[in-house]
C-alpha cells in the first residue's frame, strides 16, 4: 500500500536504485530525450568574446563526445593544450509547445563551461565531471536555433581537481548531451530509499517535489512497482495537496536482493494524472541491499561476508582520451567484472553515467570520488565551488544500488596550491565540513578518504598508502603493513597497490620478494643485489608485477577479517607527470594497456576471482627465451580449475591441485627443461564441474646468450585493417636478438603513410621502450606513394630502414 509519511525517519538502511536523469522512460508527448551528439562544429580558439567566436572561419565538423586533447595529452611534447575552445550546434525546433520546459542536458563538460542560446546565455557550470542542467526554454525561438557552448580546462587553482594530479584534465564536451522535454508540471528531485532491507521484507520511501505545482481538486499521483519479469509488486495512488510528496511501498515480501552475483533491479513508476490525463510520468530501476563495516572486521553485503575485490578505474581510453562512447564504458566496466572483481573505485573523479549504470546491472560495489586529488585546502571560492560539486555527485548519484562510499578525496594534503593549503587545522576543518555535508545528504552510505593521515578519524573508511613492492619495501612486507594498519583503523579498506609492466617485457629472473636481483647461471660466482626502491631500479618487466600480485592475493584471500581492495589500476592512463615511462606519459599499472588489451596480470586476478573455468600459461607475450643448458624454467599457470595438467613437446607431466595458500600460481608450476628450438606447451584444467580448458603457447629457447645490440632489423605485416604493423628488433653481432635489451627507440614514416602514434599503447607510439629488443607500431598507408618507407632511430643505431610494397 501506498500512503504519505513523515520525511523524518531513522534511515539505518540504503535504498539502492539505478537513476539516469538522460533515459527517463516517459510517453513521447509529455518528456522527451533526445541524444544531441551529432553534427556539432568545434572552433579551437581561447576567446571570451562571443561575437569573436562566432565570425571565425577555422569551425570544423565534430561529433560529441569531443576532447581537443585526444592526442597531444600523450603526445612527445611536454604539456597539453589548456585553455579554451567553443562547440556550436544548430537546432531545430518546429514548433515551440507553451506548455512545455526544453533544458539541454550535459553530461559533462570539462572543466567549466558557459552556454549561449541564440546569443543569449542561459547558463554556466563549475566543475568538468558531473552533469548539470540549463533550461533553455526562454531563449528559444521556433525553426532554427544556434547553441555554443564554450569549455574551458585552463589552470584554475579554484576548481578540483588540482592541476599537480597525476592525470590529464582532458577538455572539452567529454560526454553525451542531451536535449530533454518535460511538461511545465513536473516531477522532479526523486529520491528513494530502504527503510527496511530483509531476505524476508523490504520496504520503499520515495521522496520527490512537483515543479510548478498548482491546486486542481483532480490531481493525483499513482506509483507502481514491478519486478525484472514485468509483473506488478504493488501499486497504489492519492491525491495531490501540495508541491513536495512522499510515497512507500511497506511490507514487500521475500524481495529479490541486490548483489554482485544477482544484481536485481525493479523498477518504480509515478505518474502525476489530472483527471483521466497522464500530465508526467517517470520510471526509476530499484534494488534492495544493505551493507555494514563490522568495526575492526570485515564487510558484509546483505548480511554475509563479502571480501572487497576491487580495482580502479580512469575515465580516459587510446585515441579519444576521456572522450569515450557508452560502448566502451560499458566494455571496461564488462571487462572488469569478467575478471571476477565485485568492486571498482572511480579514480579520481565521478565518471560517465554509463558507468554507473553498468554497476549497477553488472553488481559491482563503487567507491565513488569527489576530485579533491591534492592542491591542500583553498581560499573561500574554491571551497564553495568543492562544496557545490560535492552536493551535485551526491544528488546526481544518490540513487545507484552499486554505490557504497562517497569519497571526500586522494592525498588532499600533497602539493597545496595555496599559501598554508597543506595546514592539517585548516584542512581537517573543512574536511569536517565535506563529511557532515555529506551525511546530511546521504545519511545511509559511509564516507571516506585516501591517504590523509590527519583526517583518517574524520571520515568513516580510511585508506592509508601502502605500495609494498613498488615505491618501498618489497612484496612479502604486505602482511605486516595489512596487520598494522587492521588495529589502527576500524574501518580500513586499501586502496591502490600494486605497480607499472611494459607490455611484452619478460625476465628470467624478476626481483624477488626480498627484493633481490638473482643472477641467470650465465657467470660465476652467482650475483645477487639488493633493491631499495622498484619503482625507480626495476625491469618493470610483467613477470614482477605477476609475483607481486600473486603474492598480494594469497594473503587477502585467506584473511578472513580483511574488509578488501583495489588494485591500481585497470587500465594505463595518460598521465602529465611520467615523460620517462617506458611509453612516455602513461602511467603503465593497468591490468591492460590503454586499448584493454590484457597484460599477464589481469589472468592473475582471474584465477583467483573469476567463475567462468580458464587456464591461461605465462606467458602469450614471451615466446623467444634463452638459458644455459640444463638449466630448468620454472613455467607457471594460472587458472581458477581446481586441478590442472602440463604438457611439454607432448608428454604429459604431473597434474597438480590449486591450492592458494602456496606461491607462486598457487602451485600450478612445474619446473622443466627447454629443447633447443621450438617449444609446445599445454595446459590443461579441470573445473570443479569436470569442464575441461586448455591454453596452447610456443616458446622458442635457446643456449646461447645474446652480446651487445649491433644493428635493429624491421619486417613489416599487413593487418586486417589494412594498416601496416612494423616491427623493430634488436640483434647482436652474431644475429641472435637481445633478449635483454631494452633502449628507448623513435619510429618515423618518410614517406607513402602515417604512423598511429600518440595513442600510449605498445603499437600506438612512435616513441617507446623496447622489450625483449622488440617493439612495433602500427602505419596507416595513405594514397601518396606506392610505397611506404620507415625509419628507426636511437643514439646506438642512428638510422634503420624498411620500404614497404603496397
Amino acid at each position: 500500500m501506498i500512503k504519505k509519511i513523515h520525511l523524518a525517519i531513522s534511515l539505518s538502511l540504503l535504498m539502492l536504485i539505478s537513476c539516469n536523469p538522460t533515459r527517463d522512460n516517459v510517453t513521447d508527448f509529455q518528456r522527451t530525450t533526445t541524444n544531441i551528439n551529432n553534427n556539432w562544429l568545434y572552433l579551437e580558439n581561447n576567446t571570451e568574446n562571443l561575437d569573436l567566436a562566432i565570425s571565425q572561419k577555422k569551425w570544423i565538423q565534430i561529433n560529441l563526445p569531443h576532447t581537443w586533447n585526444n592526442l597531444d595529452a600523450t603526445d612527445s611534447e611536454p604539456g597539453y593544450r589548456r585553455n579554451a575552445s567553443w562547440y556550436k550546434k544548430e537546432l531545430e525546433i518546429p514548433k515551440i509547445n507553451s506548455n512545455t520546459i526544453y533544458e539541454l542536458y550535459f553530461e559533462g563538460v570539462n572543466i567549466t563551461s558557459q552556454i549561449y542560446v541564440n546569443n543569449k546565455k542561459v547558463g554556466k557550470h563549475i566543475g568538468g565531471y558531473i552533469g548539470f542542467s540549463i533550461d533553455i526554454t526562454n531563449a528559444l525561438i521556433q525553426g532554427k536555433n544556434t547553441i555554443l557552448v564554450r569549455a574551458d580546462n585552463s589552470y584554475n587553482p579554484e576548481v578540483i581537481p588540482s592541476q599537480k594530479s597525476d592525470f590529464f584534465i582532458f577538455g572539452g564536451i567529454t560526454r553525451d548531451v542531451w536535449l530533454k522535454t518535460k511538461p511545465n508540471m513536473h516531477i522532479t528531485n526523486l529520491k528513494i530509499i530502504t527503510p527496511e532491507v530483509s531476505n524476508k521484507n523490504a520496504s520503499i520511501l520515495a521522496t520527490f517535489n512537483i515543479t510548478n505545482y498548482t491546486t486542481s481538486p483532480s490531481l493525483k499521483l499513482k506509483a507502481t512497482l514491478i519486478d525484472d519479469e514485468n509483473r506488478t509488486i504493488a501499486t497504489d495512488s492519492f491525491k495531490v495537496t501540495q508541491a513536495s510528496s512522499e510515497i512507500s511501498f511497506k511490507n514487500i515480501e521475500n524481495p529479490k536482493l541486490w548483489d554482485i552475483d544477482h544484481p536485481n533491479l525493479y523498477t518504480l513508476k509515478i505518474a502525476l494524472i489530472e483527471g483521466q490525463l497522464e500530465k508526467d510520468i517517470i520510471s526509476e530501476r530499484v534494488g534492495f541491499r544493505w551493507f555494514e563495516f563490522k568495526d575492526y572486521g570485515a564487510f558484509y553485503l546483505n548480511g554475509k561476508r563479502l571480501l572487497l575485490r576491487g580495482t580502479h578505474r580512469h575515465e580516459e581510453h587510446a585515441g579519444v582520451g576521456a572522450a569515450m562512447s557508452n560502448i566502451q564504458h560499458r566494455k571496461d566496466m564488462e571487462q572488469i567484472k569478467s575478471m571476477g572483481a565485485n568492486f571498482v573505485r572511480l579514480a579520481h573523479y565521478p565518471q560517465d553515467p554509463e558507468v554507473y549504470k553498468a554497476c549497477d546491472e553488472l553488481g559491482l560495489l563503487v567507491w565513488d570520488e569527489l576530485p579533491w586529488c591534492r592542491g591542500g585546502v583553498g581560499n573561500a571560492q574554491w571551497k564553495n565551488n568543492t562544496k557545490k560539486i560535492l552536493k551535485e555527485i551526491i544528488t546526481q548519484n544518490y540513487n545507484h544500488p552499486s554505490i557504497i562510499l562517497w569519497s571526500l578525496g586522494n592525498e588532499i594534503y600533497w602539493l597545496p596550491d595555496f599559501k598554508d593549503g597543506d595546514n592539517t587545522n585548516k584542512i581537517n576543518d573543512y574536511l569536517q565540513e565535506l563529511n557532515d555535508l555529506a551525511h546530511n545528504l546521504d545519511p545511509t552510505r559511509k564516507t571516506a578518504i585516501r591517504k590523509y593521515y590527519d583526517g583518517a578519524h574524520i571520515v568513516d573508511v580510511f585508506s592509508p598508502s601502502i605500495w609494498s613492492g613498488w615505491y618501498s619495501g618489497s612484496y612479502k612486507s604486505y602482511h605486516k603493513a595489512l596487520d598494522k594498519y587492521k588495529k589502527q583503523y576500524p574501518h580500513f579498506l586499501h586502496a591502490e597497490y600494486g605497480g607499472a609492466s611494459h607490455l611484452g617485457r619478460h625476465s628470467e629472473t624478476p626481483i624477488t620478494g626480498d627484493n633481490l636481483i638473482k643472477s641467470d647461471g650465465w657467470e660465476e660466482p652467482i650475483v645477487q643485489v639488493k633493491v631499495a626502491n622498484i619503482a625507480q631500479i626495476g625491469d618493470w618487466s610483467e613477470n614482477y608485477i605477476v609475483d607481486l600480485f600473486d603474492w598480494h592475493l594469497r594473503l587477502t584471500e585467506t584473511d578472513s577479517s580483511f574488509v578488501g581492495n583495489a588494485q591500481w589500476a585497470f587500465k594505463d592512463f595518460g598521465t602529465p607527470l611520467r615523460p620517462e615511462n617506458d611509453i612516455p606519459y602513461i602511467n603503465q599499472k593497468g591490468l591492460v594497456d590503454r586499448d584493454g588489451n590484457p597484460k599477464d596480470a589481469y589472468y592473475v586476478f582471474k584465477s583467483y576471482w573469476a567463475q567462468e573455468p580458464f587456464v591461461y600459461i605465462e606467458s602469450h607475450t614471451w615466446t623467444e627465451r634463452q638459458g644455459p643448458k640444463e638449466k630448468e624454467r620454472t613455467i607457471s599457470v594460472f587458472s581458477n580449475c581446481s586441478a590442472v595438467t602440463l604438457y611439454h613437446n607432448g608428454e604429459k607431466l604431473e597434474q597438480k591441485i590449486k591450492d592458494i595458500n602456496k606461491f607462486p600460481a598457487s602451485g600450478l608450476t612445474w619446473n622443466i627443461l627447454f629443447k633447443a628450438g621450438q617449444n609446445e606447451l599445454i595446459a590443461e584444467g579441470l573445473s570443479s564441474e569436470n569442464q575441461v580448458v586448455s591454453d596452447t603457447i610456443h616458446v622458442n629457447y635457446r643456449f646461447t646468450k645474446n652480446d651487445r645490440a649491433k644493428s635493429i632489423k624491421l619486417t613489416s605485416k599487413k593487418l586486417n585493417n589494412g594498416n601496416y604493423l612494423v616491427t623493430a628488433i634488436a640483434y647482436d653481432g652474431n644475429g641472435l636478438r637481445c633478449l635483454d635489451f631494452e633502449d628507448r627507440i623513435y619510429f618515423q614514416c618518410m614517406k607513402g603513410g602515417t604512423l598511429l602514434k600518440y595513442q600510449g599503447t605498445p603499437t600506438g607510439s612512435n616513441i617507446i621502450d623496447m622489450a625483449n629488443g622488440k617493439a612495433s607500431v602500427e602505419v596507416i598507408p595513405d594514397n601518396t606513394s606506392k610505397k611506404i618507407n620507415v625509419m628507426v632511430l636511437n643514439q646506438n643505431f642512428k638510422g634503420t630502414y624498411l620500404e614497404i610494397e603496397k
